[in-house]
């Protein structure tokens, strides 16, 4: 089925565009109605393509302004290559600073999509079959948002394919970061990187930083990061900016990797990111605001390694992620 989503510029076209997706909707103030989301296509000599994606989660701001920079800044002329640039796939959701969309629905959990699905899915089935296949590297910029505190990072999974896996090693490194981090999926599938995975790009990830604030150093790292991996796989011109120092890299490729709250209650963490922890060290405890007589519930390390996350909110839910225990690792056990 064709997607029932417009796009208002041609995607294969030269030169600069500055246009929208426009994705059906109604709402209790227009029985028709469409939501924008503004996208960027700017190309210069032939070369690879590059999609460029922020905003798939609404308070996560510094992917954003990363990609409205790069979209504003950028002419033909700087290019060997394409851009297409969605500076944010959630505008409700951004302005609303919320993670989820108003339906609820989570777009990054929303892959490969369906046109004849929820908003959402149309949003993701369009990305799907329009944007990633005219794509050779894939960007998707994520932080922390409200709930998780963490260095900024680039990330990656590991995928099968050596080949692949190599070449998204030497564009997660190219971002620069002073960490990078290796992850698998332990709140579900439906993930626009797995979905670009999957179609054999070049997928680099992000997080870059966390806690429900952004400072100067996040979005210096967000932007100069962002254009020094467009260089290295030869979109954006100019010499690639080699890392000055050896970044630690983490890898949570295990479940128990990540730590879930046992109840819920006011969490109060005892560890710090970058902490070094063991197995069976307590990092942080549960307390029971209508239980001031009950003692709290500790939660420990389940494996040796780095703190890479901390809960930045104290009020958790049963089964949220408090820490993520990281084990330190190298480019050569990567590949």
């Amino acid at each position: 089925m064709e997607s029932p989503i417009h796009c208002s510029i041609d995607l294969d076209a030269t030169g600069k565009q500055v246009g929208r997706l426009e994705l059906p909707r109604s709402n209790n103030t227009s029985g028709w109605s469409h939501l924008f989301i503004p996208i960027v296509s700017i190309a210069g000599d032939g070369g690879p393509t590059a999609l460029v994606i922020g905003g798939v989660h609404g308070d996560e701001p510094e992917g954003q302004v990363a990609a409205l920079r790069l979209a504003r800044e950028t002419e033909p002329a700087e290019l060997s290559g394409r851009l297409i640039v969605v500076p944010c796939a959630s505008p409700e959701a951004s302005r609303a600073y919320t993670r989820l969309w108003p339906s609820g629905a989570n777009l990054n959990r929303s892959f490969p999509g369906d046109p004849e699905g929820s908003p959402d899915e149309q949003l993701a089935d369009f990305v799907t079959r329009e944007l990633i296949p005219r794509a050779d590297v894939v960007v998707d910029m994520h932080s922390g948002g409200r709930s998780g505190l963490c260095p900024p990072w680039s990330e990656m999974h590991l995928v099968d394919d050596a080949e692949q896996r190599g070449r998204m090693i030497d564009a997660m490194l190219a971002w620069g970061t002073d960490h990078h981090f290796v992850y698998i999926d332990i709140a579900g599938g439906g993930l626009l990187v797995g979905e670009a995975e999957r179609q054999g790009k070049v997928v680099v990830s992000t997080e870059l930083g966390g806690g429900g604030h952004v400072t100067a150093a996040t979005h210096r790292i967000a932007q100069s990061g962002l254009a020094n991996v467009l260089r290295h796989v030869g979109v954006l011109r100019g010499a690639v900016v080699e890392p000055g120092t050896s970044p630690i890299i983490g890898r949570a490729t295990h479940v128990d990797n990540y730590l879930l709250a046992p109840e819920s209650g006011l969490w109060e963490t005892f560890v710090d990111v970058g902490d070094n922890v063991a197995a069976g060290d307590p990092v942080g405890q549960i307390h029971f605001i209508e239980r001031p007589d009950r003692v709290p519930a500790v939660v420990r390390a389940l494996t040796d390694g780095v703190v890479f996350v901390v809960r930045a909110i104290a009020t958790t839910e049963q089964g949220d992620n408090v820490v993520v225990v990281a084990r330190p690792t190298t480019v050569e056990e990567l590949r």
